[in-house]
């Protein structure tokens, strides 16, 4: 019995002592004056307050309580949330500098090999990255005509894909992968694949592995425990695995390229890249060293692609509802382009209906919910907090989509949200599908040059046709967390 109850005062002696090691480890972190927030649990910190199936639902909710700039605990380490379009854009435009560096996320610093592509990086890694990227995408046409016209010949592939149909409903998950992830492939790997390549099919179900891992119950419980749930076994494995697999893709190519290189003829971004290695030599930035380009291409090419990818996979449902008036869509595209000519980004501005149409589905689908973390770069002022350096920054997407202040029908589907009493387009400050000031995605303007032509030319080509009733149709996501995933679908594509 003695044994027994030393052994349990020596038990409690240790619990008591981690605990104040991690209440002492808190106080160091938490400096400062930080929003108030749901009381946290030792080391559980508040993960029994977020629904893991639906965090963005969960942070919101806890907004109605502690308002729109609150603070919560991943674990032990505190993160302060921003729910409403004001917030939003007071951090990451008026504030743009302070908050203008990545926070933590675990399975985005897991993809990028520690924070080493142009997403996860900070600092002088993140300027210098940023800035060979831009120049690099623009030089092989991002922003030009010359993009414009790769993304013209491959609508046209998914076209006659599609005619192959003959109008019978068939899953578009695939078709659409395929069609948008050839355009940026072609940039960063020099050509573009043919649909059925057993390399390009694997690359594309490896982005998909990483997506639906990320936004699912156990990529949200990683995001809390990277270092516990990084050693046992689950169904998140299989997004490691897969980020290990896209990441071998990309070696192989890094390797054949290197083989084949002529530093004066560059042929895609990964030639650019390995230019760059060798023309810093032995003085070589750690950026641009060779240990780098996989996990720099890796977070170049997979988001974009899943990001137009899902969207189109949500848009040709939502455009099912009953709500929606395709055929004033197909009347304007009639009016401006007609049956014989294939559409340009020209044509944008003389289709208000379709641009507002466009951006009224990237709001609703609500794609990226949480966004990416940022973090402050110093002790900063905020609504009357003082936030500590390092602090990690939740600008949560989803509430600044969603903000009643900015959209009369915040969920509902309504192109008006987009469109003056004359049905001219108009711009509005809580569309912000892909973030906004210093971190805004660094492909949206070929993002927007893709959702435009893609969906004008299927529009033009096609009318569409679900096998389900509406009342079968479901567009609340099959699982939520990092991204929002939809169901998978069949869908008709009935020539016009």
């Amino acid at each position: 019995m003695e044994l027994i109850g030393a052994t349990t005062l020596l038990l409690l002696a240790c619990i008591v002592f981690i605990l104040l090691i991690i209440t002492q480890a808190r106080k160091g972190k938490s400096k400062g004056r930080l929003p108030p927030g749901p009381t946290p649990l030792p080391i559980l910190g508040n993960i029994l307050q977020i629904n893991a199936k639906e965090v963005f639902k969960s942070l919101n909710k806890l907004s109605e309580k502690y308002g729109p700039v609150y603070t919560i605990h991943m674990g032990m380490d505190p993160v302060v949330v921003l729910c409403s379009c004001d917030a939003v854009r007071e951090a990451l435009i008026d504030n743009a500098e302070d908050f203008g560096a990545r926070g933590h996320l675990p399975i985005l610093e897991r993809f990028s090999s520690g924070g080493h592509g142009v997403v996860g990086s900070n600092g002088e890694r993140w300027k210098q990255l940023r800035r060979f990227s831009l120049m690099t995408l623009r030089n092989f046409g991002m922003g030009k005509r010359s993009i414009e016209q790769r993304i013209q010949e491959e609508v046209q592939f998914l076209i006659e894909e599609l005619r192959k149909s003959n109008g019978q409903p068939l899953d578009p998950t695939f078709y659409f992968s395929k069609a948008v992830s050839n355009v940026i492939c072609s940039v960063v790997f020099g050509d573009r694949f043919d649909y059925e390549d057993k390399e390009f099919l694997k690359l594309l179900a490896f982005m998909n592995e990483i997506f639906r891992g990320a936004s699912s119950v156990w990529g949200q419980i990683y995001n809390f425990y990277p270092k516990v749930m990084g050693k046992i076994p689950g169904p998140h494995q299989k997004m490691f695995n897969a980020i290990d697999g896209i990441q071998e893709v990309i070696t192989t190519r890094v390797k054949m390229h290197k083989e084949t290189l002529d530093p004066n003829d560059p042929r895609d971004f990964i030639d650019c890249f390995l230019i760059k290695m060798e023309q810093a030599g032995t003085g070589v930035r750690v950026e641009f060293s060779g240990h780098y380009p996989t996990p720099c291409m890796c977070v170049t090419l997979t988001p974009g692609i899943e990001y137009q990818h899902e969207c189109f996979n949500y848009a040709h449902t939502v455009l099912q509802m009953p709500s929606i008036p395709t055929e004033r869509i197909h009347k304007e595209i009639d009016q401006v382009i007609g049956r014989n000519r294939a559409p340009c980004i020209e044509d944008r501005s003389h289709m208000p209906y379709m641009d507002a149409v466009i951006h009224e589905i990237q709001r609703f689908i609500d794609l990226l919910p949480l966004g990416v973390p940022h973090k402050v770069t110093r002790d900063m002022k905020f609504r009357g907090f003082l936030i500590p350096k390092d602090t990690t920054i939740y600008p949560v997407l989803s509430s600044v989509l969603q903000d009643p202040k900015q959209f009369k029908y915040p969920h509902q589907f309504n192109p008006g949200h987009f469109l003056d009493d004359k049905g001219k387009f108009i711009r509005n400050d809580g569309f912000m599908p892909f973030s906004s000031g210093k971190r805004i995605c660094l492909g949206e303007g070929l993002a927007r040059m893709e959702l435009f032509l893609f969906f004008t030319t299927i529009l033009q080509n096609f009318g569409l046709w679900s096998p389900m009733s509406i009342e079968e149709i479901d567009l609340t996501p099959q699982m939520s967390g990092f991204g929002n995933v939809p169901h998978f679908y069949h869908l008709a594509f009935i020539p016009r």
